[in-house]
């Protein structure tokens, strides 16, 4: 970890993002108790923690491979952690039935995790946190086991969870989809160091630096010249000689001559024969050099007259505009609305 700062709220669903090594595990174990930070302070409800014993915080964790006890059953599993604090016995029944039925298991308490399937499993750990009555949960990549139709099934019981209970959630995943679509906020971390915090939408539509607008998918960088704009509003000479003029980023500004780095979401962009007659269009040609079919849509190869490769996501259905064969070889322009460029450091 490097300088990191986060403030998370109450009852909030927050993702932990990045490439495997940026130290979202490693962030996550700090605030379990599980690993003592260098420096700094860890603050849960308001009350420091940076060096209070794991089973003294009010945070549980649920880890990527579960850590099921084999020789229990599930009810015994669940069970655990209440024994380890000295809760009498009697009082673990009723306990344990409620977190079941959080997770709906209710019915299953005499099974043994070898007798169960791959998100059942992964629902007991669960139980097993939620038991303890956590006020924050930590989830270290918990789907990562999971086949695909059955991770997007639990992605939608979590968040169902989570807005039921009323709790924090810190949850670490490496999946870009996966923290879209179940986080209220996004840390995107690189190197131990947080490259950028925002909502969902922020995050994927607006990154801040190349780094981020890399890892969020949007593999198209193109290099401009800047120009005078009026405010709020940056004015770019690309290398074609088209000049457009853009949103102003949030941080950092440009003199007219500086060499300025900004992105086009590969959905944003559009193939057409020549260089459109719009105006606040912007064009760049290229020639195309590959296709790939997705189903729902067709990923398209270009490659600039500088070398510069560029990625184009078309919706299948809707033509090339003026290249109705268009294929290896042809040439083109990429097209979009100015609007649709995203300023990067």
């Amino acid at each position: 970890m490097d300088d990191v700062s986060l403030s998370i709220g109450h009852g909030e669903f927050f993702a932990l993002l990045g490439p495997s090594g940026c130290g979202k595990t490693t962030l996550l174990r700090m605030i379990a108790g599980l690993e003592t930070p260098t420096a700094g302070t860890i603050l849960i409800d308001g009350a420091d923690v940076t060096r209070m014993p794991p089973d003294e915080r009010p945070a549980n964790m649920v880890f990527q491979q579960y850590a099921l006890f084999p020789h229990l059953t599930v009810a015994e599993n669940v069970a655990f952690g209440l024994r380890y604090r000295g809760l009498p016995k009697r009082a673990w029944a009723a306990k344990v039935a409620e977190a079941l039925a959080l997770v709906r298991l209710a019915g299953l308490e005499a099974r043994r995790p070898d007798q169960l399937s791959g998100g059942q499993r992964q629902r007991v750990a669960l139980a097993r946190a939620l038991v303890l009555e956590p006020k924050v949960l930590l989830l270290d990549e918990p789907l990562a086991a999971l086949d695909r139709k059955l991770r997007k099934e639990v992605q939608v019981e979590l968040k169902t969870l989570q807005r039921t209970l009323g709790i924090t959630f810190l949850f670490v995943t490496h999946d870009q989809e996966e923290a879209l679509a179940m986080s209220d906020r996004i840390a995107v971390m690189s190197q131990g160091r947080v490259a950028q915090v925002g909502s969902p939408a922020e995050i994927f539509e607006r990154p801040e630096t190349e780094l981020v607008a890399e890892f969020m998918g949007a593999a198209n960088f193109f290099t401009a010249e800047a120009r005078e704009a009026g405010p709020g509003l940056l004015g770019l000479r690309l290398a074609s000689g088209t000049e457009i003029t853009v949103p102003a980023p949030a941080r950092g500004t440009f003199r007219p001559g500086d060499a300025v780095r900004f992105t086009v979401r590969p959905e944003k962009l559009v193939l057409r024969s020549s260089v459109p007659s719009e105006k606040d269009v912007a064009a760049v040609p290229v020639t195309l050099e590959d296709c790939v079919y997705q189903g729902i849509n067709t990923l398209w190869m270009a490659r600039g007259a500088g070398g510069e490769r560029f990625v184009v996501s078309q919706q299948n259905g809707a033509p090339v505009t003026g290249l109705p064969e268009a294929s290896a070889g042809t040439a083109a322009f990429l097209c979009w609305n100015p609007a649709h460029t995203v300023v990067v450091r």
